[in-house]
């Protein structure tokens, strides 16, 4: 078991969403943060109000893309939190278009942040970590590293690598008798900012489809970022290897064991009649 209380914690993506719910709910229980995003006003807003529970909290502006600059965070945040021993590489962005929408550019972006991102994360705090009496990672994937619906090829695949990666590692660190815990995380429909502030690729120039489909997850979207940030502390706190958020991941990750081929029939279908529903 993974304590919360006294320990000291990384998020990268902390300014809004999940990552900011997660570093109010962390600190409620004790937590000191490093907290990482591009977002400094966000950032600044979230660390007066957590320093005013007592927290240490330091805010380190941040590209999750740029090797370098995650290198620079860990030894900043480790530095001003010799016993930080939980990381979150929770950063991530969205991009609309199917394949044939968009190009290399836009894909690499995609994946430079939500993948290699928590790579680098995750390579840059891990011989930290391992000094540590215990340690847990916690690497954020999503339902669509489970299951891969058309029109996200770029997010679907980086979130696959995410859990791949994530799992290879956990085996490894479990065969090598780390202490370093780790935790992949697929959540359902959160109701963030994420598809409002998707990207749309260069081959997508039917906005009314990307203002539809924006509208369709906001509406689908049930799951609050901070019950998001409840279930995945509850998972840290359990040393749970996969952690799944709301009812649509559960039921999404079950459809997929059952039909593993043909389960987008069954989705679609579903996604139809609740379009009905709403018009």
């Amino acid at each position: 078991m993974t304590i919360i209380r006294g320990a000291a914690a990384a998020v990268t993506g902390a300014a809004s969403g999940i990552g900011r719910a997660l570093a109010q709910e962390l600190a409620a229980r004790g937590c000191d943060l490093a907290l990482a995003d591009r977002d400094e006003a966000g950032l600044a807003s979230l660390a007066a109000e957590l320093t005013a529970s007592g927290r240490k909290v330091t805010t380190h502006r941040l590209d999750v893309s740029d090797v370098a600059a995650v290198t620079q965070f860990a030894e900043d945040a480790t530095r001003a939190h010799p016993g930080l021993n939980i990381v979150v590489n929770n950063a991530g962005v969205a991009l609309f278009g199917s394949f044939a929408e968009i190009d290399q550019a836009e894909m690499d972006w995609l994946f430079n942040i939500n993948f290699w991102g928590v790579v680098h994360g995750t390579r840059a705090f891990l011989p930290h970590l391992s000094r540590r009496r215990e340690a847990h990672v916690v690497n954020l994937s999503s339902i669509f590293g489970i299951i891969a619906p058309p029109g996200q090829s770029a997010y679907a695949a980086a979130k696959f690598a995410v859990r791949g990666f994530s799992e290879s590692l956990r085996h490894e660190l479990t065969a090598a008798g780390s202490l370093v815990r780790l935790s992949v995380v697929h959540p359902g429909g959160i109701a963030t900012a994420i598809a409002r502030n998707a990207r749309a690729g260069h081959g997508m120039t039917d906005n009314a489809r990307r203002v539809q489909a924006i509208e369709r997850f906001e509406r689908l979207a049930r799951t609050s970022p901070r019950d998001a940030a409840l279930r995945i502390i509850q998972g840290i706190e359990r040393n749970e290897p996969r952690i799944l958020i709301g009812s649509d991941a559960r039921f999404m990750d079950l459809l997929q064991r059952l039909m593993p081929g043909t389960y987008w029939r069954v989705m679609a279908k579903r996604l139809e009649k609740a379009a009905a529903k709403q018009a």
